[in-house]
């Protein structure tokens, strides 16, 4: 009856979301002095599930699912707008700093989603 909640799904996947993002960040971040190195981001996690005007494909997760495709597909990574150094590097680390923040926030965001729903679940099978 609980095992298929939806408000669990989400967190999971804003959570999954903010991961990769952070590991794309970090990578911009280590190559930083990489001579011609063009930062990459993903696309935000609102955007991926707004309707613009392309199908989502499904997912199986599992070996029994039908009509989907095989294990999890990652984000869809992009380059960004570079910077405009010397040397052709294109990551500018305040700006990577900044997104590392909004992704910190989108985890904990996520987290906190996940706790209040656990709450809400435990109060209503009344086990505090």
């Amino acid at each position: 009856m609980f095992y298929d909640l939806n408000v669990f799904k989400t967190a999971h996947a804003m959570a999954t979301h903010a991961g990769q993002r952070q590991a794309v960040i970090a990578r911009n971040m280590a190559n930083a002095d990489t001579p011609g190195y063009q930062p990459r981001d993903i696309e935000g996690f609102q955007k991926a599930f707004e309707n613009s005007g392309r199908e989502v494909a499904m997912t199986a997760t599992r070996v029994g699912h039908l009509n989907g495709a095989s294990g999890p597909q990652p984000w869809a990574e992009y380059e960004t707008t570079p910077s405009g150094d010397p040397n052709g590097n294109g990551v500018s680390i305040e700006e990577e700093m900044f997104k590392a923040v909004e992704v910190k926030r989108q985890h904990d965001r996520a987290l906190t989603i996940y706790k209040s729903s656990m709450n809400i679940l435990r109060s209503s099978l009344g086990r505090l």
